[in-house]
């Protein structure tokens, strides 16, 4: 087996900057409000000499300028789980650890290509989506999780490939029992490499089972006890704005954000959406609905921004705007639509499906709709909207394209195709009409669809043009 781990040692921060960037100097506090503590720190704010465990009246006192923001733990597990929803695309084997996502990936391979060209796709997702990490790849998980920790880039296979690699680790990136690695550099064991050559019996008369334990998971002696991870059936994303919005174009640049979001979510379930809801909330609980609805589920990310973004260009802002939340409860199976080996159509044509859909979100909801057949055969009342998005698809001898009123057909006599087709009807409403249809093509190389009086081939009416 493969295991590969992505040590995500910024994920509080990244999850902050990435929704609200910030040039300056930021850091994330915790603890109670007397003895508040730094718990990450970005760039900026560490070559300014502020750092983890500082006290944060020592930070101020040390630099004036710079910006604090409370540390929320629950937002840092909903990244946690996101990107281990991102991780599932490559493997059903994905388990959460501290700071740190693994995933068996021996299978995956066989997909995706050997473990250079998987770990460049892992890293590119995670990049894109905003997250700093490190990648390591060994035969358990646990052992995985402390070479991502020391050094970005292993990949070790094999039981003597891992115990060398495993050698020079320190005690404190090991990933053992707390008491474990306070207690043994005083009997001289600082190293991974001293700790594996010691009798296990003897460490766990001194230590208790709990350390032999841990290093049989470190070396796979034992499995690794680890808890699947799943993800969810629902796409719940909420972010909070900075300041007020009351213009709808500083919406755009969240949105995008929180779509692209949905798009990785959806590539790792290997699904999509049909439809889902976009939140404006506003104060005192008041909330704006902007439904989006597809004709078959999607998963580019592109699109799903060109739609939103579509919808929400119609809406009329009731009220300043203090958070956006993405709601997605439908996430139906995706099949991408298939092209021939020689398809001559432009490489960035787009399906009539999607050609639809952005029509709809640009130019709003009946802007865009199909025709149905009526029972009435007069032509000029043949076809009429049809009533949400199942018009009639099927092959017609007729036009799509009918004038709302015949008019001469100017120019030479036409070359007849196809005809006559004799219509003699609207004896009962006092419209009454006889005529012979034909399908002819004119002088300059058009298909018309026209008429004559019966028996008659002149004093040609026009009816209706062919794509």
């Amino acid at each position: 087996m493969l295991w590969a781990c992505i040590n995500l040692p910024h994920l509080a921060m990244d999850g902050i900057l990435r929704r609200h960037p910030v040039t300056g100097p930021l850091v994330l506090v915790d603890g109670p409000a007397n003895a508040r503590t730094i718990v990450a720190a970005n760039e900026p704010a560490h070559a300014a000499g502020l750092h983890v465990g500082q006290r944060l009246s020592a930070a101020q006192a040390l630099l004036s300028q710079f910006e604090a923001m409370a540390y929320e733990r629950e937002s840092a597990d909903r990244w946690h789980r996101f990107l281990a929803a991102v991780a599932y695309r490559y493997s059903s084997e994905v388990s959460l650890l501290p700071h740190a996502i693994v995933l068996e990936v021996s299978r995956s391979m066989g997909l995706f290509g050997p473990w250079p060209r998987l770990e460049a796709m892992l890293r590119a997702d995670f990049t894109a989506l905003g997250f700093r990490h490190r990648l390591a790849a060994a035969p358990t998980p646990h052992a995985a999780q402390v070479l991502a920790t020391v050094a970005d880039g292993q990949a070790v296979q094999g039981a003597d490939a891992l115990r060398r690699a495993l050698q020079g680790v320190p005690l404190a990136a090991s990933g053992l029992p707390a008491a474990a690695i306070a207690a043994l550099p005083g009997m001289g064991i600082r190293r991974l490499g001293q700790l594996l050559a010691l009798p296990r019996d003897g460490l766990r008369r001194r230590f208790g089972a709990e350390l032999p334990a841990a290093l049989e998971r470190l070396t796979g002696e034992r499995p690794p006890g680890l808890e699947s991870y799943r993800p969810p059936d629902v796409f719940d994303l909420r972010i909070e704005l900075l300041h007020e919005v009351e213009n709808r174009s500083a919406l755009v640049f969240p949105l995008r954000r929180m779509v692209d979001d949905l798009a990785a979510y959806l590539a790792g379930r290997d699904g999509g959406v049909q439809r889902f809801l976009l939140r404006l909330e506003h104060r005192e609980g008041r909330c704006t609905d902007v439904p989006v609805g597809l004709l078959a589920p999607e998963r580019d990310g592109v699109l799903l921004f060109e739609f939103a973004r579509g919808r929400l260009e119609h809406v009329v802002l009731p009220a300043s705007v203090l958070a956006l939340r993405l709601l997605a409860r439908e996430l139906p199976a995706f099949v991408p639509a298939g092209r021939d080996l020689f398809d001559e159509r432009p490489a960035h044509a787009l399906p009539l499906g999607q050609l639809h859909e952005r029509l709809r979100a640009r130019l709003g909801e009946r802007a865009v709709y199909r025709l149905s057949g009526t029972t009435d055969p007069r032509p000029e009342r043949a076809q009429a909207v049809a009533e949400g998005d199942h018009g009639h698809d099927e092959p017609s001898p007729r036009p799509t394209w009918l004038l709302t009123h015949p008019v001469p057909l100017r120019g030479p006599p036409p070359r007849i195709l196809a005809g006559p087709e004799r219509l003699e009807t609207g004896w009962w409403d006092g419209a009454e009409a006889c005529r012979d249809y034909y399908v002819v093509e004119t002088s300059l190389g058009q298909w018309a669809w026209a008429f004559c009086p019966p028996g008659e081939q002149d004093g040609w009416m026009l009816q209706g043009w062919f794509a």
